[in-house]
């Protein structure tokens, strides 16, 4: 029995959903570890903090502003994946440069937020 765990995906700021055109990534982790060593062998590892983040490849609708998604800095994202996992970042604003591609007609966001869950 075949079960879905890629494919169809809905991304949303609080509560308004944008159109997804392609990719989307999701990272909830909140450290990142990093083995250490030296001559006498492997030491152990170190841990430290990383930001969450859901990122992603949306069509330029109508309902898309720049102005707008530039202008998010303490927002609720969540991410429902066609696997049935839904993921919620907390406290979320937009990193990096939002650049549209008018050719395509897409544009790359990436979400960062204080916290970031699994919640299904």
């Amino acid at each position: 029995m075949g079960k879905r765990i890629a494919g169809t995906a809905f991304v949303k700021v609080d509560s308004k959903q944008y159109t997804l055109a392609g990719s989307i990534t999701v990272s909830t982790d909140e450290a990142e570890r990093e083995g250490l060593s030296g001559l006498s062998g492997v030491a152990g590892f170190k841990e430290t903090p990383r930001v969450p983040f859901i990122e992603g490849e949306f069509f330029a609708t109508d309902d898309l502003s720049l102005k707008a998604i530039e202008a998010i800095t303490d927002s609720t994202v969540t991410a429902e994946l066609a696997n049935g996992k839904t993921y919620v970042l907390r406290n979320a604003w937009t990193a990096g440069a939002r650049e549209l591609d008018g050719a395509e007609g897409t544009l790359s966001i990436k979400f960062e937020g204080i916290s970031g869950d699994e919640v299904k």
